[in-house]
């Protein structure tokens, strides 16, 4: 009987080999943990979100002790999302000087010194009391969030945020040049050596539920698919990362992963900055409910997950699932 020469499994055969040969090796350096902070908390609040096992809303001094812990997992970068005390129409807190977030900064700071990448996500969602990412124009039947009225407010959030100990800028609300709006902010500042980290590919997905149920950041009225991207479009992606790469952005993202590892692909041999991808709410809250009915093992199949983002191109992937996959690769 004849037989093919080449053999693919000879390169198989053992768990040693098979490490040897590895084209993709995820590591913890490349996970950021999201974490939720309330303001106006007492001391040890820690309210798990019902369509999220294991994530938890926050008080300061409880992100203090999670990150603490986090780091003794393995890992080192942190994202923060904060629930304010009280939202406006401007969602004013975002830029408070003892905003949710700014607090949650120096908590971090406490627990972790320099050992750590803190970063922090900037959007008004969670702080104004429509539940948009800007300042809106609300007309009876029809809802539109002004673009450029919204850039000051971000910039300011921006450089409260930077002030606090952020490491790293995140703008996630997806309005047309607030990367240079925010560039241009923390350079007047003398904040110029902060790197912004622009959710540039951010689609409005049915992927976000379990998020606003944390960030308590769901619109009152409308949609938000007039700023995010329509998750039919893929060349509009790679015209939103170049863009933002043009205004300053450091490093991009891509929102939602799961959904979108074509996206990733695309955007990563596009541009020559790091990517980001971001395995959202909905793709964890799904692993979770199939998990805890017997119908897959978390484990094997979150850690493919991560795998396949990581092999699609991103080099930093932000994940609820970093504190357990920080400790299996350890």
């Amino acid at each position: 009987m004849s037989f093919p020469i080449q053999r693919p499994r000879r390169l198989r055969r053992d768990a040693s080999m098979r490490r040897l040969v590895r084209e993709t090796e995820l590591q913890a350096n490349d996970l950021v943990l999201p974490l939720f902070v309330r303001a106006g908390t007492k001391k040890g609040h820690r309210k798990e979100i019902a369509s999220m096992p294991g994530v938890f809303q926050l008080s300061p001094d409880e992100i203090e002790r999670e990150c603490a812990a986090a780091r003794e997992d393995g890992v080192s970068s942190f994202i923060f999302f904060g629930l304010p005390t009280s939202k406006d129409a401007q969602g004013s807190e975002a830029w408070a000087d003892d905003g949710a977030v700014q607090q949650a900064l120096r908590a971090s700071r406490r627990a972790l010194g320099a050992d750590a990448t803190l970063i922090a996500d900037v959007c008004l969602c969670e702080y104004t009391d429509h539940g948009h990412c800007g300042v809106l124009d609300d007309r009876g039947s029809h809802v539109t969030v002004k673009n450029d009225a919204t850039l000051p407010l971000l910039a300011k959030a921006a450089v409260s945020l930077a002030r606090a100990g952020a490491d790293v800028i995140a703008p996630s609300d997806m309005m047309d040049g607030r990367v240079a709006a925010i560039r241009r902010a923390l350079d007047e500042a003398a904040l110029e050596e902060t790197p912004i980290l622009s959710y540039a590919v951010k689609y409005a997905s049915g992927f976000y539920g379990p998020f606003r149920d944390a960030a308590e950041s769901a619109p009152k009225k409308g949609d938000r698919s007039t700023y995010q991207m329509d998750p039919a479009n893929a060349r509009e992606a790679v015209k939103e990362a170049r863009l933002d790469v043009e205004e300053g952005a450091d490093m991009i993202m891509v929102k939602p992963a799961l959904a979108y590892l074509d996206i990733i692909r695309r955007v990563r041999e596009d541009v020559l900055v790091p990517v980001a991808a971001y395995n959202v709410s909905g793709e964890y809250a799904m692993v979770k409910a199939a998990s805890a009915r017997g119908w897959i093992d978390e484990a094997r199949v979150s850690q493919e997950i991560l795998v396949s983002i990581k092999r699609a191109g991103a080099d930093v992937i932000l994940t609820y699932f970093a504190r357990e996959a920080a400790k299996r690769l350890a």
